[in-house]
């Protein structure tokens, strides 16, 4: 009797370790899943998945952008200012910059290949530049492809199919209308140019804090679309095609 109510102690013990180990294992499968579950609930601005160097394409324009080379960078940002001073500040035209380039580049070649003879040096090796066919198909095509893009939905929005869009069409555009009487075009792409090469890298460096904020922002501008939409856009009479759709 003693010997087999040692047994039944014993496997007593051995179902509760087994249990104990077994909902410890649990636990820490829980912790460990956790971390993954969160992080995969994590807002990203504009439904972001991949990391903004991945955003930017990756390569070299993405570099830029990121600055994670700062002289070819900053020698960027610094020809786009230079080029903004000449035509903007000292109203320099365009037609006048590239004739007096050209005077001088072409001026300066044709001294040095006249005067090597003289001087016993070797004159300048000039490359030959052509354009490749394949480059700039390519690039005619994807440009094809947005335009085409770019008016069908155009004229999904004459034809009345998205009021959300329509709307958000007009208020970027009237934007870009006051921003247009402020500055001229140059100066609103220098302005873009300049973005491009700060925005980005500010967003990389706080990406945590500007995605949590976004996402509160987000929240509300829902909230307040939808007491929009319930006040004035659903008393809007809908057009034939969104009958139809319904029917």
């Amino acid at each position: 009797m003693a010997d087999h109510e040692e047994s039944l102690l014993e496997k007593i013990t051995e179902k509760l370790h087994g249990h104990d180990s077994s909902s410890s294992s649990d636990s820490d499968d829980e912790k460990k899943s956790s971390p993954s579950s969160l992080q995969s609930k994590v807002y990203r601005i504009f439904g972001r998945e991949k990391p903004i160097h991945k955003v930017f394409g990756g390569g070299k324009p993405a570099d830029v952008f990121l600055w994670r080379n700062k002289k070819i960078s900053a020698g960027v940002l610094g020809g786009a200012t230079a080029i903004w001073v000449l035509f903007e500040l000292l109203n320099y035209h365009l037609l006048t910059l590239v004739c007096h380039a050209l005077i001088l580049s072409l001026a300066v070649l044709f001294l040095w290949s006249n005067a090597s003879t003289f001087i016993k040096k070797s004159s300048p090796r000039i490359p030959e530049v052509h354009i490749p066919e394949d480059p700039v198909l390519q690039f005619a095509s994807a440009l094809r492809i947005e335009i085409n893009r770019a008016l069908k939905v155009l004229r999904e929005i004459a034809l009345g199919k998205d009021l959300k869009i329509f709307l958000s069409l007009i208020a970027g555009l009237w934007i870009f209308s006051i921003v247009g009487s402020c500055c001229n075009f140059l100066t609103l792409f220098y302005i873009a140019f300049v973005m491009l090469h700060t925005v980005p890298v500010l967003y990389e460096k706080y990406e945590d804090q500007v995605d949590a904020f976004s996402e509160k922002a987000m929240i509300e501008i829902k909230k307040q679309y939808a007491v929009f939409d319930a006040k004035v856009l659903s008393k809007i009479p809908r057009g034939p095609l969104k009958d139809k759709k319904k029917a």
